[in-house]
């Protein structure tokens, strides 16, 4: 292919270019993503206007990076980053380039790109494509390849390691040969980038189309090791034992239940999750600290033949917490992290057809997630929540045999399925399940004469329990009468009710 066909709106900003003197080339991404037969969402332009220039003759120009020739122009509706044809020189911090010189020839600019697929240029008059390094073959023959020696570029760059394995997963290319023999060359320059861009990177990984294949190179590479050390410990904790539960190891498994959160999604026909994919990578990383082995004859009619079995007690919650630290640490929103060690911390139940039905009801109390303990059971927030907590537990089911779940057959698919059936009839009766659902509040509490402070949130916990035992007694005078018992107030010091 010679030529791309140029969006409109990019045709009528090369007219301005053209109008005052100006060529302009779209790079980057988008040219690859069109070779590929994808829509481009993001627009990157090159053009031998300076900075200055792109500033005069544009309307809104902000400048995002004028330092290294970039502004981003506001264009029919479109953010347009705009770069001035420029050669790097030198990468003493191994991120940025310590000073650019501006450069009237688009091939030298294309030079200076990590990849081959990533350094071809189309010209905004006609869509001829420039493409100097060969990268439209590359890219026919799916593979990902430094422009010029892999480690010269990853020297400059530490940041461009981490870039070829998430387009390793993005793409499902492979990377070539020398280009991934240098990645580990090049660990100490990865080290120095910064946690923001390594997560932005790993973010990018998670929701990719192949997220196993970007992190397992991730692995392989040791790129892994710098940043997330806690799951190179889960390579090599055998749980294959007499039992027959588990078939890999820890990190296959949680490779195996990230395939497994991308299988759901791909059945239903809904767009990656991000809190799921990460509550199933990170949903046994508590293993390796937990893991006890001892012997065990799991036949009491021989029970001098025993067999080495593997336990993990309370995996879950040591699990939450190194998910939460993980996650605090790559500096992702709090509430992210939170939510995600909640679905880790929850991800172990095990459903009984003899659960009575208050049962239930302090499981939903259970997996109320942070910060939503006055949300009531039929909202989206804890519909959302029960949805992902089932699917974490289908993914897990995935990763430890990596065989797809069918959900109309087989004895544990017909529990879940029950489980989920008495789950939405609870919802439907509007039990209370949080205090907020409660007939009655604190203020309510402080009326009939019991002092504010700790105590009101103590009785209120209190007749939350008594509630979910018995969602009749959620009336009010029913449970200012157990308030008063509770506090073991005497009838004169009760106050009389409006």
């Amino acid at each position: 292919m010679n030529r791309i066909r140029i969006p409109i709106e990019l045709q009528k900003m090369n007219k301005i270019f053209r109008d005052n003197g100006f060529e302009a080339y779209l790079v980057g991404g988008a040219v690859r993503d069109i070779l590929l037969g994808k829509k481009a969402s993001d627009w990157d332009v090159a053009s031998n206007a300076k900075p200055e220039d792109v500033i005069r003759i544009f309307h809104k120009v902000i400048p995002t990076g004028i330092e290294h020739g970039t502004v981003t122009v506001h264009f029919m509706q479109n953010e347009i980053e705009v770069t001035t044809y420029r050669i790097d020189e030198n990468y003493n911090d191994g991120r940025h380039p310590d000073s650019v010189t501006y450069t009237s020839d688009i091939t030298k600019d294309l030079s200076r790109r990590d990849f081959t697929m990533n350094a071809i240029a189309a010209s905004l008059d006609n869509g001829t494509i420039i493409d100097p390094f060969h990268g439209e073959d590359d890219i026919k023959h799916r593979i990902i390849r430094t422009v010029g020696k892999p480690e010269e570029r990853f020297f400059e760059d530490g940041l461009r390691p981490v870039r070829a394995v998430r387009f390793a997963a993005k793409t499902g290319f492979s990377i070539a040969p020398e280009t991934l023999a240098a990645i580990p060359k090049a660990l100490d320059i990865t080290a120095k980038i910064s946690i923001e861009r390594f997560r932005d990177e790993f973010l990018k990984t998670i929701l990719s189309a192949e997220p196993v294949k970007g992190l397992r190179l991730m692995e392989e590479t040791g790129i892994m090791k710098l940043f997330i050390p806690e799951f190179c410990k889960c390579r090599g904790v055998v749980q294959a034992d007499g039992r027959g539960i588990h078939q890999f190891d820890v990190l296959d498994h949680l490779y195996n239940a990230l395939e497994g959160a991308v299988w759901i999604e791909n059945q239903r026909g809904t767009p990656p999750s991000l809190m799921l994919r990460l509550a199933a990578i990170f949903h046994d990383i508590g293993k390796p600290a937990t893991r006890k082995v001892f012997e065990k004859s799991l036949d009491p009619s021989t029970p001098e033949k025993t067999s080495t079995i593997y336990t993990f007690y309370n995996h879950e919650s040591i699990g939450a917490d190194m998910t939460f630290e993980i996650l605090n640490r790559l500096r992702l929103p709090k509430s992210q992290s939170s939510y995600v060690s909640h679905l880790v911390r929850q991800h172990m139940f095990f459903y009984e057809s003899s659960w009575t039905n208050a049962a239930i009801r302090r499981f939903l109390v259970r997996i109320t997630p942070p910060g939503a303990k006055n949300t009531s059971p039929d909202s989206a927030e804890i519909n959302a929540t029960i949805n992902d907590i089932f699917d974490l537990r289908i993914a897990d089911v995935y990763g430890m045999t990596r065989t797809p779940p069918v959900l109309a057959k087989g004895v544990w698919s017909k529990n879940l399925i029950e489980f989920r059936e008495r789950i939405d009839g609870i919802i439907a009766e509007k039990n209370a399940i949080t205090i907020k659902d409660l007939a009655v509040n604190g203020k309510d509490l402080m009326a009939t004469g019991i002092p504010s402070g700790k105590e009101i949130g103590r009785i209120l916990d209190e007749l939350l329990e008594a509630v979910l035992d018995n969602p009749a007694l959620n009336e009010k005078d029913k449970l200012l009468t157990i308030a008063r018992n509770i506090s073991g107030m005497k009838p004169q010091e009760q106050q009389p009710q409006a």
